[in-house]
């Protein structure tokens, strides 16, 4: 399902082929003047990962493909170029005609990837390729830092259920809705951003508010009132005031609750010592014959509380994550390009210092070992042949042809159902999140060869 943020003063995001930077229509109108209109490689990848990363998992693909099968400029947009003066009349008029018309290849949703490998490929006229980078490194980037910190997460919490609370501290509001869905292919089990159980069929999630509580003169009539108002949500805020003394009041009022056919589901905690407060909790619930509630926890939660939970054996069943995981905190940008790798039949290759890039169409080889676990990875030319086995495949899959899907793209769940299996496939020192992995990635014969010879012709 596609997403469709509303738009911003007359400009859609989905589809607007205006989202984009002003160099990118320069180079258009050069490369027309200039009558350059040759088939051009380009590919996204991360040059290096963040020093508290030692996987990432790619996300993002269903976003791109949306936008480059609806992409388009809008009589307003095209109107408005032209009263900039900035560009000739002829070339805002082909603007008007713009589809993208090439091939994409790319990794599906849910592989997990390394530094230098291409997660993307375009195949195209080159100014019909230089216009998307932008809008192609927005959807990749963002989706992606999210996913990546999602499935750190899911690593380090085993056998909870995590659910997305980052909303209201998302960038925007298409950020908050792609960052819900990234979570969930990277397996959460929900989010409490509305919107995207309605465009991507998410389970969505939610409790009350310490306002809800505040507006009553009795806590625990705060509590009836929103149970019989909400009868299949009740889960109820502790910590606005005294959190086990609060506990006991939802003792009080469950069986009450029960004789009107209300089941007390939940708790939440949402300050001070997690752990410590969820035993006292536990124990209070317990004890009262209300061992089937389950604890909520939320509050500047990341992966590395999640670790100290779980060793602590904190009995928390559920984790709503916010800040951290829509910012990425700990690492909110990657050192990712969308560069040229050929053109006009020809391999081409950057060389700016500490920029460096492999030249040429790429593929990504991947071999599990006896366990299925990764072993490591190739990355070659594409025209280098490898024996595709059951333990080696090739990583970037057909995706357009032409302007055209080959086939239909997974969907949500299956590339969640990718993404699980992509984390069990992680070797035992990347699932332990340690923060100097060493990982395992090697770069063909082939492939250097193309380079060295690249390099000798100065391109």
């Amino acid at each position: 399902m596609t997403s469709a943020p509303p738009p911003i003063k007359g400009i859609d995001p989905s589809t607007s082929l205006l989202m984009t930077d002003l160099y990118q229509l320069n180079m258009m109108q050069a490369y027309a003047e200039s009558g350059m209109n040759e088939i051009a490689v380009f590919e996204f990848f991360v040059r290096r990962l963040p020093k508290t990363r030692g996987f990432l998992m790619a996300a993002g693909l269903q976003q791109v493909i949306d936008f480059l099968l609806d992409a388009r400029f809008s009589d307003a947009e095209l109107d408005w170029l032209r009263s900039t003066g900035r560009f000739a009349d002829w070339f805002v008029d082909q603007l008007a005609d713009y589809r993208f018309s090439g091939d994409v290849d790319a990794m599906p949703e849910g592989t997990v990837f390394f530094a230098n490998e291409p997660i993307l490929r375009v195949t195209a006229p080159i100014a019909m390729a230089q216009l998307i980078e932008t809008r192609i490194i927005n959807f990749l980037h963002y989706e992606t830092i999210v996913a990546s910190k999602a499935a750190r997460m899911m690593l380090a919490a085993p056998g909870k259920a995590l659910v997305d609370f980052g909303l209201r501290r998302a960038h925007s509001g298409e950020a908050g809705l792609l960052a819900a869905r990234a979570c969930y292919l990277a397996g959460f089990a929900g989010t409490a951003t509305v919107p995207a159980a309605m465009l991507y069929d998410i389970p969505i999630y939610g409790t009350m508010a310490h306002s809800f509580i505040q507006a009553h003169d009795n806590e625990a009539r705060a509590f009836e009132d929103f149970a019989r108002a909400r009868p299949n949500s009740t889960v109820f805020l502790l910590d606005t005031y005294d959190t086990e003394e609060a506990a006991g009041k939802v003792c009080e009022l469950a069986p009450r609750l029960k004789e009107a056919g209300i089941e007390t589901n939940g708790v939440r905690l949402d300050s001070g010592d997690l752990v410590a407060h969820a035993r006292a909790v536990r124990r209070i619930l317990d004890e009262c014959g209300l061992g089937h509630v389950k604890i909520v926890a939320s509050g500047g939660i990341d992966e590395t509380d999640l670790k100290a939970f779980a060793a602590a054996e904190a009995p928390i069943d559920i984790y709503g994550i916010g800040t951290s995981l829509v910012t990425s905190s700990d690492a909110p940008a990657l050192d990712c390009a969308y560069k040229l790798q050929e053109y006009a039949g020809r391999a081409r290759r950057k060389k700016s210092e500490g920029k460096e890039s492999w030249p040429g169409r790429k593929q990504v080889y991947r071999t599990l070992d006896a366990g299925g676990v990764i072993s490591h990875d190739l990355i070659t030319t594409l025209d280098d042949p490898q024996s595709s086995t059951q333990n080696t495949r090739p990583l970037l899959q057909p995706v357009l042809r032409n302007g055209h899907p080959v086939e239909p793209l997974p969907t949500l769940e299956e590339s969640r159902a990718c993404a699980a299996d992509n984390l069990l496939q992680l070797p035992s020192r990347l699932r332990a999140l340690e923060m100097d992995p060493l990982p395992p990635v090697e770069i063909s014969d082939a492939l250097r060869k193309l380079a060295a010879d690249v390099d000798r012709h100065g391109h």
